[in-house]
């Protein structure tokens, strides 16, 4: 069967009318970050943030017409909105000032339990190019082979690495509901790099983002793990905001390398981490120091920082990774 095309759900979308504006959705130009791959299409409706609520039947609606469509595995349609930038402004301003987490949940919320999985892992970093992902996934790796049951979620959505890391070139498979994992090295594993084109930016807004994650932690048939590796984006964004206030975490490992630029960031992630109640398990120097053919050390980019850094937030020091040609070459 041949690939969906992005003027088939286009069409589809056309029979969808604004209730308010009796034109069809896309005429209005409200369709953006249309994503297809292999049967999975995903794709963002804008709408005026105080109408949000209201179409809320309208998403539901043209998530179901493209499913229709021959061929589709699975839709996910999110609801996204465009604030006055001088309206961001005042909110991070407010959010600088207090001393409560931004979008932070009332202490009658309650954080969602993956099912099928006993503890949640996070792997984040405050700076990217730090090795966070090959770390997740040598994490993961380790664990297995300890005979644990192990899920590695590659949540990423920009940045994607897992593909490449495990070379997993299949797609996983749908009942038009759930996604199931695609299992490499007896570790389940899912990446929105299983879903589209190695090459296609991912060019989406914040609650697109947190709508994949949702589809990863809610429709993926995880089943009977010891623990899930999360492999988080760097920095501190809608990802971590999702994950953090939703799921229920047991624990985030931040990674960082020695040199001063880095730990500036790894200062902001514990401090995001620590304002929404998320234990963070360690600290990991990485590519820490290289050992040369003649057998001394040398610390390429500094020497003790990650380690002053855990001691400075009274968090643990787990331990330094050396650099390693090989892991480089392999990757």
């Amino acid at each position: 069967m041949s690939e969906i095309t992005a003027e088939q759900v286009l069409d589809t979308l056309k029979m969808i009318k604004d209730p308010d504006k009796n034109k069809n959705i896309v005429e209005l130009g409200m369709i953006s970050g249309l994503q297809i791959k292999d049967g999975h299409i995903a794709f963002g409706i804008e709408v005026d943030p105080e109408r949000g609520a209201g179409l809320e039947p309208l998403r539901k609606l043209a998530e179901q017409k493209v499913h229709d469509l021959p061929g589709v595995l699975t839709v996910t349609a999110v609801l996204t909105a465009e604030r006055d930038v001088e309206e961001i402004k005042e909110q991070s301003s407010a959010e600088q000032k207090s001393s409560t987490p931004p979008n932070a949940q009332p202490a009658a919320f309650q954080k969602m339990d993956l099912l099928g999985i006993d503890a949640v892992i996070a792997i984040a970093s405050g700076k990217g190019g730090v090795g966070k992902s090959t770390t997740a996934v040598n994490i993961a790796l380790a664990m297995a082979a300890e005979g644990k049951r192990v899920g590695l979620l590659d949540a990423d959505i920009y940045g994607p690495s897992l593909p490449k890391l495990f070379s997993i070139n299949e797609k996983p498979k749908s009942d038009g509901k759930t996604l199931n994992p695609v299992l490499k090295y007896d570790i389940q594993c899912m990446s929105i790099g299983f879903l589209t084109e190695e090459q296609t930016p991912m060019i989406w807004r914040g609650p697109m983002v947190t709508s994949a994650i949702k589809t990863f932690t809610q429709k993926v048939s995880w089943t009977d793990l010891d623990f899930i590796i999360v492999d988080m984006p760097p920095g501190t964004g809608d990802t971590q905001l999702t994950f953090s206030q939703e799921i229920k975490m047991d624990g985030v490992i931040i990674i960082s390398t020695p040199q001063e630029i880095a730990l500036q960031d790894v200062k902001r992630g514990i401090s995001m981490f620590d304002k929404l109640g998320v234990k963070i398990i360690g600290l990991i120097d990485n590519m820490s120091h290289f050992i040369g053919d003649d057998g001394k050390k040398y610390p390429i980019f500094g020497e003790g920082g990650v380690k002053k850094t855990a001691h400075e937030f009274k968090k643990e020091f787990l331990g330094e990774i050396p650099i390693n040609p090989e892991v480089g070459k392999l990757g």
